[in-house]
């Protein structure tokens, strides 16, 4: 079951304002997170790890270092979704 990244958008800004304790509506999937109101490396990683725990996923660390907005780890989440789902081809 693969998630569209508007989905995903919609899961992770919610992940991101929880863990920021900032409205949803304050988090822009197009906002650089160290912009965020109370921004700061742990944080990040607390959202990081919850995005994991939801999609049941690992991300590496250089991709999470690189990840600036809302919309950048959740095209991450897609992708590495992706990558997790078995090639179709089961005949």
């Amino acid at each position: 079951m693969s998630e569209d990244v508007i989905t995903v958008i919609t899961t992770v800004t919610e992940i991101v304002a929880g863990e920021f304790g900032l409205p949803v509506a304050a988090v822009d999937a197009d906002v650089d997170l160290s912009s965020l109101e109370g921004a700061d490396s742990v944080k990040v990683l607390r959202a990081v790890a919850k995005i994991e725990r939801t999609y049941d996923i690992e991300l590496e660390d250089d991709q999470v270092f690189g990840l600036k907005t809302v919309r950048d780890a959740a095209t991450l989440v897609v992708a590495t979704l992706a990558e997790k789902e078995p090639s179709g081809g089961g005949r």
